[in-house]
């Protein structure tokens, strides 16, 4: 994958040039606009890298038997529109314009359910491993893609998982530069 050939197509939702892994479990957004970004950690089984088992979990086929710790989870439905590997490959699961199960129980100024209105990005990692430099740099060109597309998506609202769900989630985690990150990002607007 080529950073330069990944690009957000504003009538599809879908991001030409990543590998496209459709999930089941989406439905379509109330009406809402896309506003805000939220950035999570998520590694299977936890800890371990470039298994393969993000893409089977986000497609409900998660092999319970597989690893003990698959039988707490396999029977979730849940999803994110992109998952950004340790080696930076970007997968999409969702399309931008439906909503993907991402940010269960959730808040951000003042509104609750945050999937109504947001796009969530999985980092393959964990809380307390540094990210790889190629997740920085996808993540950096994919959020420039969103924001092209989505305007609304200020840098006040990208937020982590850990700060619209704060008494349930620590992802992405200290080990999440967000210094690096907010500093990569474009002033981009509009779609071509």
């Amino acid at each position: 994958m080529r950073l330069d050939e990944v690009r957000l197509d504003p009538v599809t939702g879908w991001c030409h040039g990543a590998r496209h892994c459709p999930s089941p479990n989406f439905n379509t957004r109330p009406g809402d606009e896309v506003s805000l970004l939220v950035i999570h950690n998520i590694s299977l089984p936890p800890g371990q890298f470039g298994t393969g088992q993000v893409q089977a979990f986000f497609q409900n086929r998660l092999d319970a038997a597989a690893h003990p710790y698959f039988e707490s989870i396999a029977q979730m439905t849940v999803s994110a529109h992109f998952l950004i590997e340790r080696d930076g490959a970007i997968t999409q699961f969702v399309s931008c314009h439906d909503r993907a199960w991402h940010a269960g129980v959730s808040t951000f100024d003042g509104r609750e359910g945050c999937n109504d209105f947001s796009l969530g990005i999985e980092l393959e990692g964990t809380d307390d491993q540094p990210y790889a430099e190629a997740q920085y740099a996808s993540l950096a060109h994919l959020t420039a893609e969103i924001r092209r597309c989505y305007p609304a998506i200020v840098p006040a609202r990208i937020q982590g998982h850990c700060h619209i769900a704060p008494t349930r989630k620590t992802d992405p985690g200290p080990a999440f530069d967000w210094s690096r990150y907010l500093s990569s990002l474009t002033t981009e607007e509009g779609c071509a």
